[in-house]
């Protein structure tokens, strides 16, 4: 099993616990049960990350606006409070106790039970979207 961390591999047996490191810039020697292996290679890939991460969201944007909007009632939150599908409710300083009173302004709303669990699992007006259309569409089913 092999791990990589920058310019450095960590390199440890299954069965034993013995962990070797070593650099990429020298020559490698590895002992596996008292062989040696000098045929050891290794190719660093550096990846492009994208400078912005975009959220996709599975549910209708109508679902997302509407959770959007019982969100700011609940959380009594000014018209000009931008809450998108990706808007953690912790970000708009919301607890837990302000967290079961959004999942009862849903629940309401949309005619929906969540199970406990299943609320719990809830973070964003993504999430919380996602769900409630999940359950509508079991209640409808």
């Amino acid at each position: 099993m092999a791990t990589s961390f920058c310019s450095s591999i960590s390199m440890q047996a299954p069965i034993s616990a013995t962990t070797r490191r070593f650099s990429l810039q020298k020559p490698v020697s590895i002992f596996n049960n008292g062989k040696t292996n000098n045929h050891l290679s290794f190719s660093l890939h550096r990846r492009s990350m994208p400078a912005r991460h975009a959220i996709s969201c599975a549910a209708k944007q109508e679902t997302v606006e509407k959770v959007s909007e019982i969100v700011k009632k609940q959380l009594s939150l000014t018209d000009d409070q931008v809450v998108t599908a990706g808007t953690k409710f912790t970000e708009l300083g919301a607890d837990s106790l302000d967290t079961v009173e959004i999942v009862m302004g849903l629940e309401e709303e949309f005619g929906i039970t969540m199970a406990e669990e299943r609320a719990k699992e809830i973070a964003t007006v993504q999430q919380a979207a996602e769900l409630i259309e999940e359950l509508v569409q079991e209640k409808t089913a």
